[in-house]
């Protein structure tokens, strides 16, 4: 497996440093916001090879921040992860629809979570 640059985007500080140290582990390097803003600014500034983004946060929710980065120029690229406890066929048609590229439940299954990585690597 490839390393990549994950951006992890959650509000739940507790979910971010699961991830965060799931992906280290794994070797990859994690940057971290903690709202859809934050998301797509980093996005813009970073670049990074893959966003994990949960939907249910306040301000841009993942929904619009997924948007806003698949409709820009400079991060239309950028594969998303949406991860989330929305566990509504509508949810999963939506995310799509924003750009999203996969979209995974909550409770976070680790090991589809590295499968789906490893498969955008």
């Amino acid at each position: 497996m490839s390393r990549q640059k994950i951006l992890v985007v959650d509000d739940s500080p507790s979910q971010r440093l699961l991830l965060q140290a799931l992906l280290t582990a794994e070797g990859h390097t994690v940057i971290t916001a903690s709202d859809g803003l934050e998301a797509v600014d980093k996005a813009r500034r970073e670049l990074p090879d893959l966003i994990v983004m949960d939907i249910v946060m306040p301000g841009l929710n993942g929904f619009q921040a997924t948007r806003a980065i698949t409709k820009d120029e400079a991060t239309w690229h950028i594969p998303v992860i949406l991860l989330t406890a929305k566990d509504m066929d509508s949810d999963r048609v939506w995310a799509l629809r924003q750009g999203a590229t996969a979209y995974l439940n909550k409770p976070l299954d680790q090991g589809k979570l590295l499968e789906l990585i490893h498969t955008l690597a």
